[in-house]
């Protein structure tokens, strides 16, 4: 069979890699793809663009339309869409109008994503564990608000801001500040003309992914990223700086706990609400010292980069699960995990993650080492077929070891060895854990 999958992040090149694994598959496509998963065996790069990120604009609807063609006019068995764009663009919608078979939810269902007032809505209404919250679209009537609240408070742009969308207020002027950039000066476009104003919640960040059909979930295996630009956790956020599975901190107990308490109920209240949710669903959470994990945020596709190290450890057939699951029958799949533990450290371009620079060439890259996997992200080949930097998260070094702290050696040992001006990643990835461990 033929498999598309849809993006050209990190995340991608995974997902491309683990499809090419199964014995099912004879040819991946990944569109557009990147300089390493143009280097896979199996697997080609077609050259469609999906960059458009903000509410089903124009350049996300375009694109979905291309990819429907090319699935429609290359005989493709089963499309897995990495990012959120094309989602809440209604990419699971074109694909099942054309009879085409996509493993992504329906737009109405990627809202759990694409607006954060839906989502918190919809845990309020359905009792699943949150912070307290309003929404505002007037600039006004969110200064008031301000004026009753204890800090720090979270300020989020109700629609997709590439991760940037985010401001935790230490103070009502910083508040109201965040509130002016995105309802004032639109900062962050369509994105930002509603705000959602958080109370912060405390404790320790974690993320869970699972495979729905509708009906039954299938876990994934736990993982934690790094959000922070820097080592300790400090400076700005960023799309992920590393990530390791699996997450010492979600024991059987607390595996329990998210399932009962926000998984069931989500895929509950969606089939309730008449938009049966299928596809990845990606819980962030944070687990506060209460020992209850509450949702920060509901994603409607896998997390990057949690995907890659998640992915080091799969070893049952990730393009059966999906499978099953768009034909409505995981209640019959298992997945399959090594044992050992894997993680992943990002290399970030010059700037990132505000304004960095493109175009250098990366040296050190060619191979692979022994339990060691180089996802690529921000790449391309350039005329020369030079592996070149062409986005800010521009690789992510994944290990598996038998523990986080080996895993974390082998990882950086690997990323010692590749070079390219301006290069840089944080060198604490798993130290939670590994602090834990007592290492």
């Amino acid at each position: 069979m033929k498999v598309l999958i849809v993006g050209g992040g990190g995340r991608e090149h995974a997902l491309a890699w683990k499809a090419a694994q199964s014995p099912q598959v004879a040819q991946v496509f990944v569109a557009p793809g990147n300089a390493g998963s143009a280097r896979e065996v199996g697997v080609e790069n077609v050259a469609i663009n999906t960059d458009g990120n903000i509410d089903g604009n124009i350049n996300a609807l375009s694109s979905v339309t291309a990819l429907a063609d090319f699935a429609e006019n290359n005989n493709i068995d089963l499309t897995i869409v990495g990012p959120e764009a094309p989602l809440v663009a209604g990419i699971g919608d074109e694909f099942a109008a054309r009879g085409l078979k996509c493993f992504a939810p329906t737009a109405a269902a990627a809202q759990l994503e694409g607006s954060k007032t839906f989502a918190k809505d919809f845990m309020h209404r359905h009792k699943i564990p949150t912070a307290d919250y309003r929404s505002f679209d007037d600039a006004d009537a969110a200064r008031q608000f301000l004026q009753s609240q204890h800090y720090p408070l979270a300020i989020k742009a109700d629609g997709l801001a590439a991760g940037k969308g985010v401001c935790i207020a230490e103070n009502r002027a910083q508040a109201q500040a965040a509130i002016d950039d995105m309802l004032i000066a639109n900062q962050f476009g369509d994105a930002g003309r509603r705000v959602v104003i958080e109370s912060f919640l405390r404790g320790e960040e974690v993320s869970f992914i699972c495979i729905i059909d509708g009906e039954s979930i299938l876990p994934l295996a736990s993982s934690q990223d790094h959000k922070a630009a820097h080592d300790g956790d400090r400076g700005p956020n960023t799309g992920g700086m590393g990530a390791y599975s699996p997450a010492p901190l979600i024991d059987a107990d607390m595996h329990a706990q998210i399932i009962d308490s926000v998984i069931s109920p989500t895929v509950r209240g969606m089939l309730a609400d008449g938009m049966p949710y299928r596809g990845f669903l990606y819980a962030g959470l944070m687990v506060g010292d209460d020992g209850i994990a509450r949702v920060l945020e509901f994603n409607c596709r896998l997390g990057d980069p949690e995907t890659q190290p998640i992915l080091m450890r799969l070893q049952s057939d990730l393009v059966a699960h999906c499978l099953a699951a768009c034909a409505g029958e995981l209640d019959g799949e298992t997945a399959k995990w090594d044992s050992r533990c894997a993680l992943g450290v990002v290399m970030a371009a010059d700037g990132y993650p505000r304004d960095y620079q493109t175009g250098a060439v990366i040296d050190g890259v060619d191979k692979d080492g022994a339990n060691v996997k180089i996802f690529h992200a921000g790449t391309r080949l350039n005329e020369n077929h030079q592996i070149t930097v062409s986005g800010g998260r521009v690789l992510c070094i994944t290990a598996l070891a038998d523990s986080v702290a080996a895993a974390a050696q082998s990882a950086y040992r690997r990323a010692q060895q590749i070079h390219w001006h301006g290069a840089w990643y944080r060198r604490d990835i798993g130290h939670r854990a590994i602090a834990r461990a007592g290492v």
